[in-house]
C-alpha cells in the first residue's frame, strides 16, 4: 500500500497546537480525511480521525457525550467517572475512526503527511500562495438539491443567472414572503 495523495490545509493561527488539516489517497483508491498535524510538546505529531465518545443517560438512555455532567435531554446527574482512563492516567474521551495497526505504518504514514505539511508552510510564504483545497472545500451546494459531485454541471460557456448568495437568499424566505430575520429589531 502507498499513499499517492496527501492534501494539506494549514490554519491560520501559528501559537494554536492545531496546524493543519490533511487528506491522505492511499493506491488512488482509498481516501481518509481529517488526519491532524498537531504542535506537542515533543514535536510534530499525526492524529487520525477520531470521534467523540459518548454513552447513554441512564434515566432517559439519551446519547450524552463522556464529559458531560449532565444529560442534554432530562437534566438528570451524570456519573463524571464513567469514562475509562488511558496508560498515562488521562480520561479516553475520543477512539480512532481510522488508524494503522502497526507502529511501522503509523510512521511511514506521519513521515509522509509531515514532510508534506513541511512542503506546504514553506509554499505558504511565497508571494503567489493558493491554499490547497481539501476534498470537501471542492464540492459546492450552493445549486440546491441535486448539485455536488455527482450534480448538474454548468454548461461550457455560460454563467449562471443568480449567485450563490441570490440563491440562498431565495431559500430563506418564510411563506409570508418576508425575507429571514427581516423586522427583528
Amino acid at each position: 500500500m502507498q499513499v499517492t495523495e496527501v492534501r494539506v490545509k494549514l490554519m491560520g493561527r501559528k501559537s494554536e497546537r492545531l496546524k493543519a488539516f490533511c487528506s491522505v489517497t492511499f493506491d488512488g483508491e482509498f481516501v481518509v480525511r481529517d488526519v491532524k498535524v498537531i504542535e506537542g510538546t515533543n514535536g510534530l505529531f499525526v492524529a487520525m480521525p477520531s470521534r467523540q465518545l459518548s454513552d447513554r443517560c441512564p434515566m432517559c438512555r439519551n446519547k450524552n457525550a463522556l464529559r458531560a455532567r449532565f444529560c442534554g435531554e432530562c437534566g438528570a446527574r451524570l456519573d463524571e467517572s464513567r469514562a475509562t482512563r488511558n496508560e498515562q492516567g488521562r480520561l479516553k474521551l475520543h477512539v480512532d475512526i481510522a488508524h494503522p495497526i502497526n507502529s511501522a505504518c503509523r510512521e511511514a504514514i506521519e513521515k509522509v503527511l509531515l514532510e508534506a505539511y513541511h512542503q506546504e508552510v514553506e509554499r505558504s510564504e511565497e508571494p503567489d500562495y493558493e491554499p490547497q483545497k481539501l476534498d470537501l472545500e471542492e464540492v459546492d451546494y450552493s445549486a440546491g438539491a441535486g448539485a455536488g459531485p455527482s450534480g448538474p454541471a454548468e454548461p461550457a460557456g455560460q454563467e449562471k443567472t443568480e449567485t450563490a448568495e441570490e440563491q440562498k437568499e431565495e431559500r430563506l424566505e418564510d411563506e409570508e414572503g418576508h425575507k429571514f430575520g427581516q423586522g427583528i429589531l
